[in-house]
């Protein structure tokens, strides 16, 4: 714990961290999670990138990309992993826990392309995940180059969520890196989310500068329906030009919404916000007379095919989470 706290802060620590060490164990190096696989993790460290092992029960699947774990120096076993300051997970299909998709994360870059993969509804999940994690969303439309106007594509993602900033780049140019510098300074952490063939790999190879053999693969899309194949295969940290970090993560086609209550109210504040001035406490803003919500839909302030969403939405919010006191809303 005596290095440079300058080098660390470069990888993202922060006295959030600092304060969770004990006395007795200053010994220990701090270390950043950048690949986790099945069997093995790799960190990130002062001195480079180096090969992990687990002590006692720990498992690969406890650890998240971006994690901050204590390590001892000489065999380089993890003694314990740190509090998160943020967390994005996912529930999936059959699996008796959440997955982990990436911690300690400043910023959420969800990535769509101008195409038929722009999809509100599917982007509005992602910005619930978001939000429930307490990480900042930003949208960031690529393929601009495809389109005549991108213009339409920012107003309807602009309107997702307020003060939602919305990015249009052409990920293969070094333009790119300028307009997202805001979010990728030194010792900030981004995340690139989106379904597959949307450009977080270009987009990835811009940010971190990578060429050749180190580059990652990318892949087109389909021109019959513009979806994309899988080229990322695993989540993994990467060093950003401008001393930020960005985490890579594969192309995810479904994102269930569970236990989110938090995050989809931030997502549709509009709605939320005006709830409590409908007639029956346990309105449901479907039907009932002395609805303020129906009634703002009348009047055109808001929108009914995002009231379909918002229902949809907190309706498989409720049957998912598991709460034994009831799905929370």
């Amino acid at each position: 714990m005596d290095q440079d706290m300058h080098t660390l802060a470069a990888l993202g620590w922060s006295p959030f961290f600092g304060e969770q060490v004990e006395a007795d164990e200053r010994h220990l190096v701090p270390m950043r999670v950048a690949t986790v696989h099945r069997s093995r993790m790799t960190a990130q460290a002062v001195e480079g990138v180096v090969r992990l092992d687990l002590s006692g029960r720990m498992k690969t699947t406890d650890f998240a990309v971006g994690d901050w774990v204590l390590v001892e120096p000489d065999t380089h076993v993890v003694v314990r992993g740190l509090e998160r300051h943020a967390l994005l997970q996912r529930k999936t299909e059959g699996a008796r826990g959440p997955q982990l998709i990436a911690a300690n994360v400043d910023t959420l870059f969800i990535v769509t392309s101008c195409n038929d993969d722009f999809n509100p509804a599917r982007l509005e999940r992602y910005l619930a995940l978001a939000n429930e994690a307490q990480t900042d969303p930003v949208i960031v439309l690529t393929k601009i180059d495809k389109v005549a106007d991108v213009a339409p594509f920012e107003a309807q993602a602009a309107a997702l969520q307020r003060g939602l900033p919305v990015v249009a780049v052409n990920a293969k140019t070094p333009e790119a890196i300028a307009m997202l510098m805001p979010w990728c300074s030194a010792g900030r952490t981004v995340a690139l989310v989106g379904s597959s063939g949307v450009g977080k790999s270009t987009l990835l190879n811009t940010l971190a500068d990578k060429t050749g053999e180190a580059a990652q693969l990318t892949g087109g899309i389909r021109e019959v329906d513009d979806k994309g194949r899988h080229t990322t295969t695993s989540r993994s940290l990467h060093a950003i030009a401008g001393g930020g970090w960005v985490i890579d993560t594969p192309g995810i086609r479904t994102l269930h919404v569970s236990d989110l209550a938090h995050g989809l109210d931030v997502l549709f504040a509009e709605i939320t916000e005006l709830a409590p001035a409908c007639r029956f406490r346990d309105c449901t803003h479907a039907h009932e007379p002395g609805c303020a919500i129906l009634a703002a839909v009348a009047r055109g302030e808001i929108d009914a095919a995002r009231l379909d969403r918002w229902r949809k939405l907190s309706d498989e919010n409720t049957a998912n989470t598991p709460d034994p006191r009831g799905a929370r809303r």
